[in-house]
């Protein structure tokens, strides 16, 4: 993997400060269940904030994403994911992202930042997409980007106890769709 240039085109680019519009988002992950099925959750409460910098390789990222708003559409799982048995949301509500660096490589854009997540820190790169930048119908500047991570959940400490350890993948995929609204 190659480092670009410094200097970097991005249609419609602005610089300033960005908060995602949940209405417009999607923060998901996806995990493999008896190796046939993968099971897919979503989280409907969340902070994100974005900073572009005149030089986009500036710019960072901020999430907080609250635990307890996990929803795979089946209730009883989701209780089940919230309990101390996986993530614990009663001794760690959220989970948190924060960038520590952002690179143009010959694939994209990578976003360097640390997951915390059950108490543990660990990087975790993102592979990012810009999907554009430009004003909504009311006049809004808006921002869109997806992106993709792989984590491995024993690196969090969340086991799966008796019963399921041995069907769950240790592999959870992450995708990020953000729209974000321009705030200053």
């Amino acid at each position: 993997m190659t480092t670009a240039p410094a200097t970097v085109t991005i249609p419609g680019y602005r610089a300033g400060t960005w908060k995602a519009d949940p209405v417009h988002c999607e923060i998901a992950l996806s995990i493999r269940q008896v190796l046939v099925s993968a099971v897919r959750a979503r989280f409907t409460r969340y902070h994100v904030t974005i900073v572009t910098s005149e030089d986009p390789l500036g710019s960072s990222v901020a999430a907080t994403i609250d635990l307890a708003s996990i929803d795979t559409g089946n209730q009883k799982r989701d209780n089940h994911l919230r309990s101390a048995d996986i993530l614990d949301v009663a001794k760690h509500p959220t989970m948190s992202y924060r960038s520590t660096g952002i690179r143009q490589t010959d694939a994209g854009w990578v976003v360097d930042g640390e997951l915390t997540l059950h108490g543990a820190t660990q990087k975790v790169p993102l592979a990012v997409a810009v999907t554009g930048f430009g004003p909504d119908p009311v006049g809004r500047q808006r921002a869109g980007f997806t992106a993709t991570a792989q984590i491995n959940r024993r690196d969090f400490g969340i086991t799966i106890p008796m019963g399921g350890g041995g069907v769950v993948s240790n592999k959870v995929s992450i995708s990020l769709k953000i729209e974000a609204v321009l705030q200053t």
